[in-house]
C-alpha cells in the first residue's frame, strides 16, 4: 500500500456523502492542529473503526498527513480541515458527524454515528447488528 502526503485529490468527497464535522469541533481541531503540526499543512484528521470494546467494534482518530490512493477517501469539511477515512470503515461510518463534547468525565472528540446501534457507556464502541 502505498502512501503519500495529502494534495488536493480526485478521491475527495464532499462532507455531506460521508463524514460531517461539528462546528464546535471544526474549532477544536483547528486548535489541536496549530498546536500539534503548526508547519504541516496537510495534516488532517483521521478516522476509522477497528474491531474490539465491549460492543464489538472500536472507533479511532488521530492526526495524519498521509493517505493510500488505492484505500483512504477524503473528505473536505471546511476550507482549511479535511477528514481522512479507509474505504472499509466509511461503511460503518458513512453519515456521521464527529462533534466536540465538553464533557467532564468522556469529554473530547466524538462520533454521532446514525448506523449504530448499539454502543457502550464510553462512547468509543458500538455495534451493527
Amino acid at each position: 500500500m502505498s502512501s503519500e502526503t495529502i494534495k488536493s485529490s480526485e478521491q475527495t468527497e464532499t462532507a455531506a456523502e460521508g463524514i460531517t464535522m461539528s462546528e464546535e469541533a471544526k474549532t477544536r481541531l483547528r486548535r489541536l492542529i496549530a498546536r500539534k503540526a503548526p508547519d504541516n499543512p496537510n495534516m488532517c484528521l483521521r478516522v476509522g473503526v477497528r474491531g474490539g470494546g465491549c460492543s464489538g467494534l472500536n472507533y479511532f482518530m488521530d492526526l495524519d498527513d498521509k493517505i493510500s490512493d488505492r484505500w483512504d477517501v477524503i473528505f473536505q469539511v471546511a476550507d482549511d480541515l479535511r477528514i481522512v477515512c479507509d474505504k472499509k470503515s466509511l461503511i460503518y461510518l458513512k453519515g456521521s458527524e464527529v462533534v466536540w463534547s465538553g464533557n467532564l468525565l468522556s469529554g473530547g472528540f466524538a462520533f454521532e454515528n446514525p448506523n449504530a446501534e448499539k454502543s457502550c457507556g464510553c462512547g468509543t464502541s458500538f455495534s451493527i447488528a
